[in-house]
């Protein structure tokens, strides 16, 4: 054995030592991408396990990618008890969450996942997993998507500043011209897209609350208007819309 081979498996040794009583078959392969293959290999599932992107998770995390923009990662987690944190993604959309004890779970939920999978079927499947109402209407598509997205904004008693974030969204529900459009949340910003998906295009007008019934609107050519009410802010928003947006 080389010298490098030898004082990179004391690397990965001392990386794991931690993990050592809730994650022996991790610690003696090296790495969560190196227990999780075996876990698949065992199975037969012809599952190829990758190292994430982040370099400072090498020894703690891995993932999985096959085509239509589906992935899947899990991070071993440094708690009091073991678990392994697992997300299911497509095209960046989060589609289904959950912690497993076992990586030959883990193993399989990929496998299902990579497979093309639906979010019911894997679910129900791999019961350590759940979901949400916006995956399930990303998989049935775009439309269905928006509308959910709009839905999922309107709802629930809010707070004082929250209820002028949520006056503006159904002021802007209620005109046709936004409703077609996929509504969002960055921090205090309501934004609108063409697309659910991400990532959110930048060329339409964002809007915050500043208290009391008052908004701002900040336009693509970064100018800011203020406007008085949530109805006057929509007026804004219609009136600087991107030139390909339906009138």
């Amino acid at each position: 054995m080389s010298d490098d081979l030898v004082h990179g498996a004391d690397a990965d040794a001392d990386a794991l030592r931690e993990y050592a009583a809730r994650y022996p078959e991790v610690v003696a392969a090296g790495s969560v991408r190196g227990a999780l293959q075996a876990a698949a290999d065992r199975a037969g599932l012809g599952l190829a396990v990758e190292l994430t992107s982040s370099p400072g998770w090498r020894h703690v995390a891995a993932k999985v990618e096959a085509g239509g923009g589906r992935s899947a990662d899990v991070i071993m987690l440094n708690g009091a008890e073991r678990h392994f944190a697992v997300d299911c993604w497509v095209g960046g959309i989060h589609m289904a969450t959950g912690r497993a004890r076992d990586l030959a779970e883990v193993a399989g939920a990929f496998h299902a996942w990579v497979q093309g999978a639906g979010v019911r079927e894997l679910t129900a499947r791999w019961p350590f997993l759940r979901t949400w109402e916006l995956a399930e209407a990303h998989e049935r598509g775009e439309a269905d998507a928006v509308e959910a997205r709009w839905r999922m904004m309107q709802r629930g008693p809010v707070p004082e500043r929250d209820a002028d974030f949520r006056d503006l969204v159904r002021a802007a529900f209620a005109q046709p011209r936004l409703r077609a459009l996929s509504p969002g949340k960055s921090m205090w910003w309501f934004t609108l897209s063409r697309l659910a998906a991400q990532p959110v295009t930048g060329d339409f007008p964002r809007t915050r609350p500043l208290g009391r019934g008052r908004f701002e609107v900040t336009l693509a050519d970064r100018s800011v208007r203020v406007a008085d009410g949530a109805a006057a802010a929509v007026a804004v928003n219609l009136d600087n819309l991107p030139p390909d947006v339906a009138r």
